[in-house]
């Protein structure tokens, strides 16, 4: 079953991430994500998230969504903007359908 990577970032000064989308795209590629939605337009209507950017992505599964999350070579991209950018990321499975 599907799983989604829903993911709000928000940071300043997008030069300080410099390396991040790159090499966070890599590594969604390697594990056959397919994004959705990147950076697109979206209207906040309950609660709260991190920044001004919202991504959508789709992998295969949960197993694949969690472990693209967990592997080297994404766990290299968050270096580049960790403690540069407030995020939140969680992945849902989807059931619809």
């Amino acid at each position: 079953m599907a799983a989604y990577w829903i993911a709000s970032i928000g940071v300043d000064d997008p030069s300080e991430i410099r390396g991040y989308p790159e090499r966070a795209s890599a590594a969604v590629t390697k594990y056959g994500g397919r994004f959705l939605s990147r950076n697109g337009a979206f209207r906040l209507l309950e609660g709260k998230i991190a920044g001004d950017r919202c991504a959508v992505i789709e992998f295969k599964d949960m197993d694949t969504a969690v472990a693209c999350y967990n592997s080297p070579e994404y766990q290299d991209a968050l270096s580049y903007r960790e403690g540069k950018a407030e995020a939140v990321f969680f992945v849902v499975e989807g059931t619809a359908g």
